[in-house]
Parts: C-alpha cells; structure tokens; sequence
C-alpha cells in the first residue's frame, strides 16, 4: 500500500490536475511498474472527454506505458523486480477461459482497461497482471517503446492474424500515430505499401518509413486507378471513407480491415463484397504473445515509433498539442514527479 502521486482529470473534459491515491494491498498476480514514459494516444482524450460514456472521475489516463517493476505478488512466476516492461489498454483479463487460454486474452468478456475503472500511465505507478507486463527487449529504446503497447500492437496484430504475406499489396488509411506504424512494420514484412493521407505534407514522411506509394485519400481518379488491386486495406483513421471505392480497391479475395474507431456504420453494397468474395473486419489490441513478436520483431528491424517528448508536469500543453492534430506522430510523457 502507498500514495501514488499522478494527473487526473475530475471531471469530462476538464484539465488535468495534479492527484493522489492510496493503493490497496498488491494481488497475489499482479505486478507494480514504477512509470518512466506513457505515451498519449486518442482513446486517453476519449476516456477523458468521456465520449464512449464508460469513464470514471477523477480520472488518470494513460495506457502506453514503459517502467521498471519494482514489486510482484507471490504468485508472478514470468516477470522479475528491476525488469522493464511495457503494459497497454488492457491490465487483466481471466486467465481461465478458453480465448486467455489459447493466447487470446485480448478477447477475454472480462478484460480489464487499465484507465477504465482504475488509475492509468499518468502517474508514478501503476499496477496490472502478470501475463499484459510485457518485458521490452534488447533492441526497443524504452523512450519511445510506450506507443508500440496500444498503436503499435494495434496495427501489427492485424498483420500476424490475418496471414498477410510479404507478397501482398497492403494500403495504409492515415499517416498518423497508427498509421506511420503500419508503414513501417509492412514495409519491413515485406509488403508492397500504399499510403493514404489526406496530408500532402505527409507523403514524403511516408515514403521515407517505406510506402512505395501515396494516394491522396479523396482522390478520386486515384482511388479508381488502384481498383482490384490491394490484398488488405487497414483503415486507421476514426473518420468516414468513400467506401465503396475502398471496397472497389480490394483484389479477388481482399479484406477492408477497420482499427479506427469510424463513429458512423459502413456502408457497402452486399455484391461488391460477394462477386469477388471480399471482406470487411477489424480487431482490438493484441494479446501478450503477440505483443512479445511485435517487440522483437521492432527490435530485428530497428523498427520504433516517430515520438515527441514532453515533462509529464507540461502533460495539458502536450494533450493540447495533440487536439490540434500536431502530433507527429505520438507524444510521450516522461515521468518527472521528483
């Protein structure tokens, strides 16, 4: 038990102030991770905005989180004290069902958010179970590890489940901090990318993270030029498409695979989907085990997210920097509670 000093936001869409907390006894398979960086991502302004109406206040976001362990219960058996890990959305999830049980804990009914009910990664420490503190690798620079844990492992899970091959022709919907993240772990897989942004500024920064090709994401004689041709699409982005073209865009056999949380449904034309036996899907985070492949796959390639860094104690001015869209291409805080 103790005080945890942290940043919270007491009310929907209010500003973070500095907060504490007493913390209970620790599980019997829980570990605590003393936090060194948390990156932000859009789900942390979510939850503080409560727009999915789920959240609890005061409320300490952050699920990007990178720090040492610096207790474990009795029952830990996989991580030790003074190892550095990583912990993303989730902190806990059975450990008993037949989905945690085949290395699926992401989709466990009682997986637990780690800023959804309890205190997240904006604080001096934080508290999950053992299987989601993921050890960090040699190879992946703890600094700018904390968004690999969300985007990142949102983007690469896609890419192991789905079976894409380093053959495939593979689009990317948004060059932002999913996005860019996808390029990078595409390219090194071997595929044939093509980036979508609406940013003309973005295209550079896209072929430099390895895109072969960048399309304007409303340009129209573009995206019809590229019809029948991409073997997935992975939509990134939280805003409505021209779907129908997207869809129209996939090969014989394609899949549209949404990881943006787009507010509005999708619209598609049943036979653009049957006569060329395409599909639409999308998919949560990633479970601990493919976590784990992510990292070392990051660590073979050299493979780390664009970061930009702030003090935790300048954490309004950082989520400020985010709502304006500035970010390039995630923000991580570095602890700083003295």
């Amino acid at each position: 038990m103790g005080t945890v000093r942290a940043w919270a936001a007491m009310e929907p869409g209010g500003a973070l102030v500095p907060y504490e907390y007493e913390t209970g006894p620790l599980g019997r398979d829980e570990v605590e991770v003393a936090v060194r960086y948390c990156g932000i991502c859009r789900s942390d302004l979510a939850m503080i905005d409560d727009d999915w109406e789920i959240s609890r206040y005061p409320l300490v976001p952050g699920h990007e989180i990178v720090g040492e362990v610096v207790a474990a219960g009795p029952g830990v058996t996989g991580v030790r004290v003074g190892e550095t890990v990583g912990i993303g959305w989730y902190s806990g999830s059975c450990n008993r069902c037949v989905r945690c049980l085949s290395g699926r804990h992401n989709l466990c009914g009682e997986a637990e958010g780690v800023i959804v009910g309890r205190h997240g990664g904006f604080a001096e420490r934080v508290r999950c179970r053992e299987p989601w503190a993921v050890p960090i690798p040699a190879g992946v620079d703890p600094r700018t590890a904390g968004p690999l844990f969300c985007g990142g492992i949102t983007v690469f899970a896609p890419i192991v489940e789905l079976g894409v091959s380093p053959l495939d022709r593979v689009g990317v919907v948004g060059i932002g901090g999913l996005g860019h993240m996808a390029v990078r772990f595409l390219a090194a897989w071997g595929c044939h990318v093509t980036a979508f942004t609406t940013s003309p500024e973005k295209a550079d920064a896209a072929r430099e993270m390895g895109a072969h090709e960048v399309v304007g994401t409303r340009d129209v004689a573009a995206l019809d030029a590229l019809a029948g041709t991409l073997d997935v699409v992975l939509v990134t982005v939280h805003a409505p498409l021209d779907w129908d073209r997207y869809v129209a865009a996939l090969a014989p056999g394609g899949r549209l695979h949404l990881l943006g949380g787009v507010p509005d449904p999708v619209p598609v034309r049943a036979f653009s989907l049957i006569t060329a036996s395409r599909a639409i899907s999308g998919s949560p985070v990633g479970s601990p085990p493919v976590i784990a492949r992510m990292l070392e796959f990051a660590a073979r390639h050299g493979i780390a997210p664009v970061t930009e860094p702030f003090p935790m104690s300048r954490v309004n001015e950082a989520l400020d920097h985010l709502r304006a869209g500035r970010a390039r291409y995630r923000v991580v805080l570095e602890a700083d509670f003295g």
